[in-house]
């Protein structure tokens, strides 16, 4: 009896799918069942082809071998899955397979996982696909019944496929090109370059910057006070003595209120997430990095089930979601979310036009709660305080709009005015989801919250106290992940052509909601930007590798170029051959600038340390994890751990402390003085209450923490995944 063959992206999708088909039997790489076959990828198998593939001579990096341009894009098994390759593709061409449902992730870069894999394996039998946005039991019945044919999907396949070779040609030539010319390890790319130049274009205004004076005047009242405001309705004055002699003027005054006005005003909720919003809101809330909230995310996806696919770049469902809208809130009417969940069933029909949007829904539609029921008990802290975020969201984009009255009252001096407002809560709505009100668009004038008495139009007032109040113009400021992630979605100030400002916005910026959280790391990770605190920061390398990068590399415009004709090619309506001849094209003008430019690029972050492996003198950075030392020699790979912050906290100031040292020499430091000896340390576990294994356990998570012995290899190795 012949099977249809099942390909998931991953183990744990496959074994759910399994479950839903009634596969139980384990078998090599798969699951069996009567009438299916499910086997995995683990991510991808099969990826485009090192150039030392084409030719031996690309083993060495040499600037006389570039540009490197294959006739045809070979595709190779990834060494490090190929066993779990070697079984799908015996799956494959097994006679008793007599089709396959593709069922990686429903994208563009899923389809890719599948479309290379069949390819390399030579797969011809008929091909139908999956396509579902949670992995929940009747998500997955519902796809199972609604199967579309494989061919609907070739034209985002061929989009997908130029995307990826339009990085290899790019990227890999112009890495190579910076390398070879500086004999350093430099790396450049579609969505890595303009990241990073956002980066170092706010450093270079932060550090131009020129701090000015500004002075205000308050004036208090019994119970509240209020802002002057000029004629221009400006609060800020340049000139200390215009605003001095005005605070003199009407020291001891008395006033009138000239106008209590009352207006009701109503504040929508906000969007379902998307995962870059996902990623702000948890960056802010809880400091999490962008690639640890979808990491995240994917658990609460696969694993737990309890919300829908995270990779998504749309705040909306589509009209076919809303009829399992009431099942959903039932899963998650528990503990701190009953009332509000129950609250909504009640109020039924549900109010859905802060959600429902069919034209803004794209591949996938908003992260939501999923049917399934949850227990709180069984998530981990960091899976709950997402999970939090997200069912709380849900909640708010059903719910009534926040409705108050403000207060806009005007107290008069004669020509002299200032402005006070205040608030009152008519109907909580939807921030009644949230335990506290807060206003994002407040700035340091407003007052929104503040608590006025009861006031009559025309009725005197007696000024209590006058300042004038000294204050500083501030800088922009840094970028963090949350603000960094908001601008890769938006980088549209760096286009000026109008039809390509729109491409990026419709292509959603730089990189995708998958990929932007594994760029920013990839900057960190190659030592173009530092974190201070909660802030980035761009490092010497980062500067000057912006300086030497050819130009066309530091703006999103080329994303937005490329963008606009994938777009077009998923559409069927350009030709995928024809844009990859251009890209090939626009591969070797980018090698020529860079051979032509006279720019140079110094280490000064070198010491006086020598690599024990190849003699160079080593390179001081700052990696995630604490300082080290690595070889200058982008061929040695050579690291050396100088120091980690750890996890264990200063007993004094409570801060993170920082291991430095080797052997019985290893210390704790905290920026607050104090230092430990590890041996003591380890002394003071055991005697309150930690064990041998706990102190083992914390010092082998450190070990396992070490970076990669070759950092270069690894960058080219994620190429296509991170550039995506």
């Amino acid at each position: 009896m012949s099977k249809t063959l099942v390909l998931a992206e991953k183990p744990s999708v496959a074994k759910d799918i399994a479950r839903v088909l009634g596969c139980k039997k384990n078998g090599n790489g798969c699951i069996i069942g009567d009438k299916y076959v499910v086997t995995w990828a683990l991510g991808h198998l099969v990826t485009l082809a090192d150039p030392e593939t084409y030719d031996n001579k690309y083993k060495t990096w040499r600037m006389e071998d570039l540009p490197m341009l294959p006739e045809h894009m070979k595709l190779v098994v990834i060494g490090q899955t190929a066993k779990q390759f070697k079984a799908v593709s015996a799956l494959l061409s097994s006679n008793e397979i007599s089709e396959l449902v593709i069922a990686t992730d429903a994208g563009r870069e899923g389809e890719l996982v599948a479309r290379w894999i069949l390819q390399k394996a030579r797969f011809k039998k008929p091909v139908k696909r999956l396509w579902i946005s949670s992995q929940t039991d009747k998500a997955i019945k519902e796809g199972f019944a609604n199967l579309k044919p494989s061919s609907q999907y070739d034209n985002l396949y061929r989009s997908a496929q130029c995307r990826a070779e339009a990085d290899w040609l790019v990227g890999l030539n112009v890495s190579r090109a910076l390398t070879c010319k500086h004999n350093a390890q430099l790396s450049a790319g579609r969505v890595q370059t303009p990241t990073l130049a956002m980066i170092v274009k706010r450093e270079e205004e932060i550090l131009k910057f020129r701090p000015k004076d500004y002075y205000s005047i308050r004036a208090y009242f019994d119970g509240y006070s209020a802002i002057y405001k000029n004629s221009s309705n400006q609060a800020h004055f340049s000139d200390i003595e215009a605003a001095n002699a005005i605070a003199s003027e009407l020291r001891g005054k008395r006033g009138t209120l000239t106008e209590v006005r009352k207006v009701y005003k109503n504040q929508a909720p906000p969007a379902a997430y998307d995962l870059t919003e996902l990623q702000r809101d948890a960056n802010k809330k809880y400091s999490y990095s962008a690639k640890q909230t979808l990491s995240i995310m994917q658990s609460l996806y696969e694993t737990h089930k309890l919300l829908t696919y995270p990779r998504t770049d749309s705040r909306y469902i589509t009209d076919d979601v809303v009829p399992t809208l009431p099942e959903r809130l039932k899963a998650i009417a528990i503990g701190p979310y009953r009332e509000a969940a129950n609250a909504l069933l009640r109020a039924r029909p549900l109010q859905t036009k802060y959600l429902v949007n069919n034209a803004r829904v794209t591949d996938h539609h908003a992260i939501i709660p999923t049917e399934q029921y949850v227990d709180l008990n069984r998530l981990t802290r960091d899976e709950r305080n997402i999970y939090d975020l997200v069912v709380r969201r849900f909640l708010a984009v059903l719910s009534l709009s926040f409705e108050y009255d403000e207060v806009q009252v005007k107290i008069s001096f004669g020509k002299h005015n200032f402005y006070t407002k205040g608030k009152t809560v008519r109907n909580a709505g939807w921030k009644a989801v949230y335990s506290q009100f807060v206003d994002d668009d407040e700035d340091e004038d407003s007052e929104n919250s503040h608590q006025l008495p009861a006031l009559s139009q025309g009725a005197p007032v007696f000024l209590k106290d006058i300042k004038v109040i000294n204050g500083k113009t501030k800088p922009p400021a840094r970028y963090n992940e949350a603000t960094l992630l908001t601008a890769m979605e938006n980088p549209t100030g760096q286009v000026d052509d109008g039809k390509l400002r729109d491409a990026l916005k419709s292509a959603g910026g730089l990189g995708t909601p998958a990929t932007r959280a594994d760029i920013i790391e990839k900057l960190f990770d190659s030592f173009c930007i530092e974190r201070k605190g909660k802030e980035i920061i761009p490092t010497s390398k980062g500067r000057q590798l912006i300086n030497i990068v050819p130009a066309d590399l530091k703006s999103a415009e080329l994303t937005a170029k490329w963008e606009q004709q994938l777009s077009l090619i998923a559409a069927g309506k350009a030709n995928d051959r024809g844009f990859i001849a251009e890209m090939r094209k626009y591969a070797s003008s980018l090698v020529s600038s860079v051979i032509a430019d006279s720019s140079a690029y110094r280490h000064d972050n070198m010491t006086r340390e020598k690599c024990p492996e190849c003699g160079k003198f080593m390179l001081e950075v700052n990696g995630k994890k604490g300082r080290m030392l690595i070889c200058q020699d982008r061929e040695c790979g050579y690291r050396k751990s100088l120091s980690v912050v750890t996890n264990a906290r200063c007993p004094e100031c409570h801060k993170k402390l920082e291991l430095r040292g080797e052997g019985e020499k290893k210390t704790f430091y905290c920026v607050c003085g104090f230092r430990e000896r590890l041996s003591d340390f380890e002394k003071r576990k055991q005697e309150s209450g930690a064990g041998k294994r706990d102190v083992m356990k914390y010092m082998q998570k450190q070990s396992n923490a070490k970076p990669s012995s070759n950092p270069l290899a690894d960058q080219l190795a994620k190429w296509m995944q991170e550039n995506s």
